[in-house]
């Protein structure tokens, strides 16, 4: 969400403890914390201003010019402040080993990924900015072990990706981003609603940090600013789609009931690129009165995936699933407005035309077209000691609802939150509960992150499902485990 991670000839006698291997992954991966003071933790540049300031020229003394220097040839101007001049690249990125340990159901080791994230960015002398990053990831329990099919193996074991790499223009009070970029229309603790345009890798759900689950796009974007209004159109000729992984991975989305009889496959999931599959989207922001309000339309290929349902009784008696992307259209809001002790958030967004399985067995395909209301407002305490405290009430609405799909007509939930450092300063735990209210269905987040300095952060939790096999966690009832997570930045 099993061989155990040691070397095939080991006897089962002579396994380590789980707990001492999870502390050995952290010990021999960490560093004395002050090994690197002068490498300071950059964060992500989301708009051309942010990156270089314009330095303001320095005094010069007025030299006197003498009778026979008039002939000397003038010296250049200096370069006016509006045109900010080139600058050198700068390396940031960061290095992170995750191991993790599956408790529930058959014991095993279930991830010891290492992740190494690099990324430059600059100004060039005309005065676009541009950055580049990509990212590296590795696995050898894929290699330790035979748990997981052959796919997943070959799916999880190593990739290499581009990840950000873009140029910015401006104009007056247009700025303009093109290349592979995120773009963030929403945020909410714990859950996706109205960030609609970024990707997700969905191979580890949504438990680790959102840097690390979203997927930039291929994208143009232009954004204008005037006063309190801001205006953002958003056109992406090749769709990137969500990362679901292969079957029998942890977090595979679908499990398909067996029928008796037939043979069940998951055929290679299908998706469509190319400019009648490009997707867009535009997107309008206010800010008055200390509301912060926003509306988008957005239209593309769904990027998680239906299961498409083939029924073939010859030669042999076969029921094919295959992944599958069809076009949704979205209308969606966000608010947020500080009221002082607290902070209130909240997004709406309406699909229509999304596909969900049925279980209908005289539907051709297994799916049906439904329109859904996704709404979630979100109230948070902020308190001394860095002290947070947020609570979400969540809904799925579906107007023209399906009696043969698993949701019901109206889905209710909650998500309360808890963090503090009021036991050490550079010590936080952190407790995220989700909750359906229509079933006993939920998943409980803990975890305590120790920040030794300014470039090194330690982490250890717990992850737990619970909940029917039809349910949004219940179907990862076995796959409850713990971790370290190691984090240097610089």
């Amino acid at each position: 969400m099993g061989a155990h991670f040691c070397p095939k000839n080991r006897r089962p006698g002579q396994q380590p403890g789980v707990l001492g291997t999870l502390l050995l992954g952290l010990l021999i991966t960490a560093v004395p914390a002050g090994a690197a003071e002068k490498n300071k933790t950059s964060r992500d540049v989301e708009s051309i201003d942010d990156l270089f300031g314009s330095p303001a020229p320095a005094p010069q003394d007025k030299p006197a010019v003498a009778p026979q220097d008039i002939s000397a040839p003038a010296a250049p101007e200096p370069v006016p402040p509006s045109q900010p001049p080139p600058s050198e690249p700068r390396l940031t990125g960061f290095y992170q080993n995750d191991l993790a340990y599956t408790y529930a159901d058959k014991k095993h080791w279930s991830r010891f990924n290492n992740t190494l994230d690099l990324a430059t960015q600059g100004r060039t002398a005309g005065g676009a900015a541009w950055k580049l990053g990509g990212r590296i990831n590795y696995d050898p329990i894929y290699d330790l072990t035979d748990t997981y099919p052959e796919a997943v193996r070959k799916d999880q074991r190593f990739e290499a990706m581009i990840r950000e790499a873009y140029m910015d223009f401006s104009a007056g009070d247009w700025d303009f981003r093109l290349g592979r970029q995120h773009v963030i229309w929403g945020e909410m603790v714990g859950l996706f609603f109205a960030d609609v345009v970024s990707a997700k890798d969905m191979r580890q759900l949504v438990l680790p940090d959102f840097d690390i689950i979203r997927i930039p796009q291929w994208a143009a974007r232009a954004e204008y600013f005037q006063g309190d209004f801001h205006a953002e159109g958003v056109w992406i000729p090749y769709m990137t789609y969500d990362n679901i992984g292969k079957p029998g991975a942890e977090f595979y989305p679908f499990n398909p009931p067996a029928v008796a009889g037939f043979q069940t496959v998951i055929a290679s999931e299908k998706q469509p690129v190319g400019l009648s599959d490009a997707a867009y989207g535009a997107r309008l922001s206010w800010l008055k009165g200390g509301w912060d309000v926003s509306g988008f339309y957005y239209t593309a290929n769904d990027p998680s995936a239906a299961f498409s349902r083939q029924t073939a009784l010859l030669p042999t008696p076969v029921i094919t699933y295959q992944p599958i992307h069809e076009r949704i259209h979205q209308l969606g809001a966000t608010l947020g407005k500080d009221l002082g002790p607290m902070v209130l958030k909240a997004e709406a967004v309406y699909t229509k035309d999304k596909l969900f399985s049925t279980t209908s067995a005289t539907d051709a395909d297994g799916l049906v077209k439904q329109n859904i209301l996704d709404t979630i407002v979100g109230l948070e305490w902020s308190f001394p000691q860095e002290t947070r405290f947020n609570v979400q009430f969540f809904q799925r609405w579906f107007p023209n609802h399906d009696a043969g799909i698993v949701p019901d007509k109206t889905e209710n939930g909650v998500s309360l939150l808890l963090s503090t450092q009021a036991l050490h300063p550079r010590i936080k735990p952190e407790l995220l509960l989700i909750h359906s209210l229509n079933r006993d269905d939920w998943s409980a987040q803990f975890k305590v992150t120790w920040r030794l300095d300014g470039n090194w952060q330690l982490r250890a939790g717990a992850d737990i499902f619970s909940g029917p096999a039809t349910g949004l966690f219940g179907q990862y009832d076995n796959q409850d485990r713990i971790y370290t997570e190691v984090r240097y930045s610089f």
